[in-house]
């Protein structure tokens, strides 16, 4: 028995750290931990300890996730081709669009390759942050794109240029095509997978993307009203600014080791309080690492150190359901600090190196 019993009573298949300690906390409460217990407490010095299990997947997501890049990346050049020929706008703000695709999927897979690199002495959590640092540049580069498209529809306004309906028409049909099929390869992955489930919403919202720029070639092809492709190449350069500014807030967030938005910190201190045996906390700090790992520290005032695994053990088990998977407790007692220090895994006292 192992893993694959704890995925019977847990639907588990690739799950991050984050999500696994919600599993187990889960777990914990159905009455069910006995015969799995050892699991779980040998998953729990594995996740608390090694960034390694961050981001892993299945391989049959990644493949799909590998054609989904080159399915959206080759009909973005396509795109991008298409929109020089035909002298669509809408189809270069589309390929934008799609440019923010590639990104996710690229950062996803990107993930799962770091997370394969282990820790060592200088770099104690690996090199998961390099996917950060990528979504910032990512957000950087796309706000840009999206400026330009703004500038250049305005100007297209006050006097359209002549397009090529049925090219245009042709393109932006493909597109569609290729967004549809790229969702069906996703569909059964997004729901055991948070990088998945990111690349699945994006290739929703280019899907809308590409109703629009079809829209606007069907106007332009039986009407011959030009001005929709700016009109339309507007609306999708909005979409892709509120897909860049999430990605440059969410990754700045975490770079800045803000409070992650699904934990509140009040409810963080009201669970430790309530754990037998503390009497009070101070100095809690919660942050993210990278996507899927977030991390805890805190001190924690007892009235005698006898107690403290169990302390340790209660306060794991109600940050683990509040999606937070990587605790470390200082514990101190009421005559001052005796410099204690314990990381919350499998074992109390286990000290982790930061």
């Amino acid at each position: 028995m192992g893993r694959g019993a704890i995925c019977e009573v847990v639907d588990c298949e690739g799950l991050s750290a984050t999500e696994w300690g919600v599993a187990v906390a889960s777990l914990r409460g159905s009455g069910r931990e006995g015969h799995l217990g050892h699991w779980i407490r040998y998953f729990e010095d594995m996740t608390s300890t090694s960034p390694d299990c961050i981001g892993r997947r299945p391989p049959q997501a990644t493949h799909r996730l590998w054609i989904v890049l080159l399915l959206t990346g080759g009909y973005m050049l396509v795109e991008v081709v298409g929109g020089y020929l035909s002298g669509s706008l809408a189809l270069l703000a589309d390929a934008g669009h799609m440019l923010t695709d590639v990104g996710a999927i690229g950062l996803s897979l990107l993930t799962a390759w770091i997370a394969q690199r282990p820790a060592d002495q200088n770099k104690t959590y690996g090199y998961l942050r390099w996917e950060i640092l990528a979504a910032l540049i990512n957000g950087a580069a796309l706000i840009g794109v999206a400026g330009w498209v703004l500038v250049e529809a305005v100007g297209r306004m006050g006097n359209p240029p002549p397009i090529r309906g049925g090219l245009f028409l042709g393109i932006a049909s493909i597109g569609l095509v290729v967004n549809v099929s790229a969702l069906a390869l996703l569909h059964g992955s997004h729901r055991h997978s948070l990088n998945a489930k990111g690349v699945y919403l994006h290739i929703l919202s280019d899907i809308l993307g590409s109703v629009a720029a079809l829209g606007a070639a069907l106007i332009i092809t039986f009407t011959g009203w030009t001005l929709a492709d700016p009109i339309f190449s507007v609306a999708l350069s909005l979409l892709i600014l509120g897909g860049a500014w999430r990605l440059l807030k969410e990754s700045t967030d975490i770079l800045l080791e803000a409070v992650p938005s699904h934990v509140s910190i009040p409810e963080v201190q009201r669970c430790m309080r309530n754990v037998s045996g503390v009497d009070t906390i101070h100095d809690v700090h919660v942050w993210t690492v990278t996507s899927g790992m977030v991390a805890m520290s805190g001190h924690v005032v007892v009235p005698s150190l006898e107690d403290h695994p169990l302390v340790l053990e209660e306060i794991r088990n109600q940050l683990a359901g509040m999606g937070i998977g990587h605790v470390t407790i200082q514990l101190e007692t009421s005559h001052g600090c005796l410099d204690i220090s314990s990381a919350v895994t499998g074992k109390p006292g286990h000290s982790h190196v930061h």
